[in-house]
């Protein structure tokens, strides 16, 4: 584990994820304080003048923004924003992402254009380095004006009120700061509004579905290879010329990939019956590499946006400006996690159908990969498994980002819909790799049998992960129960594919 220290400079996805995913220590480096301090000095001077009107900081919020606030009641404006706007509903979001969203708010704020005080920024570091995980849930953000609901019971903890993870448990807010000796923070003006604007929920489930989409990508590829060799396929269709006359940039990668997973292959090498093969095999770097160039597009808009600053209105200290516009609204986040939904669903597509072809009880192999078959049913209904999780993706590829309905009487007339994108994508991702799983376990039966007919070997990497993967999942010799099968499989690709990709 090492401290990470929050500054100007740009966040990477994969930074932001293993700092999260390795519990990194955060620290507000002196120039974001600065930033911060100076950022908040100047709107208390602004805002001394009773007479300037300033949206959502001396004004009221949405539809009710035309009301003036007293300065009296300007703290009392932000808690109630904070409380008012905390109506989540659904499953509590899963606290690696409630560490993201909670890092990611501190970084959009570290710029010193949001007006907090350097003591909110501080205690959300708290919360982040105490581990003390602000119970948030799925439902209730529009993706635009930002995720309102799920920001304000991410930053309820701060004024001392919602429900937190803290040692293993949910507990009152207030019941572990009394525990950690710490007192609610007193808002000031603005700072409500600073927290719940932004797009730091939709973010979250950017950088997780990219970080997952890229190491699922190569283990996509992988398990490609290794279905290949046990239909016996043809490797001609992967060879460098083919590629190169086409010029796609993912597919040349895919391609490449295949021919270092199947180097050295005996089976690859001897000659084929059939001069080509059914798409699902020969197009592999076509259709994974669509996907890998649809996972870099994503990636490079996420990245933007976990740099930028969301919240609304924005304070120019230099240019001495407080303007109000419209950078909580989640359209980027909406169409790319849309999009990266479809990449997805796709490689798990042609995946189901791959182990479909394997079953089919062509090219030498045993119907349904199983001896005796009648008696034994095989590997026939993992393949109805992954074509129920191939058919769920496909429904949840319905765009989120074409939808929009108008809220707050009229003054938010259109909406991103970029959480739904964003919790749709999530489970897309969570899906392929069971479709994966799924093709691991068929490819790895059938190459089986392959090695048996020919007494040939396939490539080095392929050998090393089957041996390994034998320790889990042992060969099928007759009808047993599959479904922990399934889950190791599922927990061979998390924990131990990846050292031989």
């Amino acid at each position: 584990m090492t401290d990470h220290l929050v500054t100007s400079d740009q966040l990477s996805i994969k930074i932001a994820y293993q700092i999260v995913l390795e519990h990194s220590k955060l620290q507000l480096s002196n120039l974001s304080n600065q930033q911060i301090q100076r950022c908040r000095t100047y709107l208390d001077e602004k805002t001394a003048n009773p007479d300037h009107s300033f949206y959502g900081i001396n004004t009221g919020f949405g539809v009710l923004c035309h009301v003036a606030i007293p300065p009296a009641d300007l703290q009392d404006l932000q808690r109630n924003l904070l409380l008012s706007h905390a109506c989540g509903m659904g499953n509590e979001v899963p606290p690696d992402l409630v560490r993201l969203m909670l890092l990611l708010k501190i970084q959009s704020l570290s710029y010193g254009y949001s007006g907090v005080q350097v003591a909110t920024v501080e205690r959300l570091i708290a919360l982040f380095n105490h581990d003390v995980l602000p119970i948030v849930y799925e439902q209730g953000s529009l993706g635009a004006s930002g995720d309102l609901a799920p920001l304000a019971h991410l930053c309820l903890p701060l004024i001392g009120e919602g429900m937190v993870n803290y040692g293993g448990k949910t507990q009152p807010t207030a019941e572990v700061l009394a525990q950690l000796d710490w007192q609610p923070i007193t808002l000031q003006s603005k700072e409500g509004l600073a927290l719940i604007n932004g797009t730091q929920f939709m973010s979250s489930y950017g950088v997780w579905c990219v970080m997952n989409a890229k190491r699922l990508l190569k283990t996509a590829n992988f398990i490609a290879a290794l279905a290949l060799e046990a239909y016996d396929g043809v490797s001609d269709a992967f060879h460098a010329r083919i590629q190169s006359i086409r010029g796609q940039k993912g597919q040349k990668k895919v391609a490449k990939s295949i021919r270092r997973y199947l180097a050295g292959s005996q089976i690859a090498a001897q000659s084929k019956t059939q001069v080509q093969d059914p798409y699902s095999f020969r197009c592999v770097p076509q259709v994974h590499g669509a996907s890998a160039d649809a996972i870099d597009y994503v990636a490079s808009i996420v990245e933007r946006e976990i740099n930028g600053v969301t919240d609304n209105p924005n304070v120019f200290v230099k240019e001495d400006q407080i303007m109000s516009g419209g950078n909580f609204h989640g359209q980027p986040l909406a169409l790319s996690l849309d999009f990266l939904s479809m990449a997805l669903a796709e490689l798990g597509s042609i995946s189901e159908r791959r182990t479909y072809k394997l079953l089919g009880g062509k090219q030498n192999l045993p119907a349904m990969l199983i001896e005796n078959g009648g008696l034994h049913s095989g590997l026939m209904i993992p393949q109805y498994v992954a074509a129920a999780l191939v058919s769920q993706n496909k429904q949840y590829c319905t765009p989120a980002s074409v939808d929009s309905i108008t809220s707050s009487n009229g003054q938010e007339d259109h909406v991103s819909m970029g959480a739904n994108a964003a919790t749709k994508c999530y489970k897309v991702v969570q899906n392929l790799e069971k479709i994966l799983a799924i093709e691991l376990f068929t490819a790895s039966q059938a190459l089986a049998f392959r090695k048996q007919q020919t007494g040939l070997c396939s490539s080095e990497p392929i050998e090393a992960m089957l041996s390994a993967y034998r320790q889990k999942v042992p060969f099928l010799t007759a009808d047993r129960f599959l479904q922990p099968d399934l889950t190791a499989s599922v927990l061979f690709l998390q924990e131990e594919i990846e050292q031989f990709l």
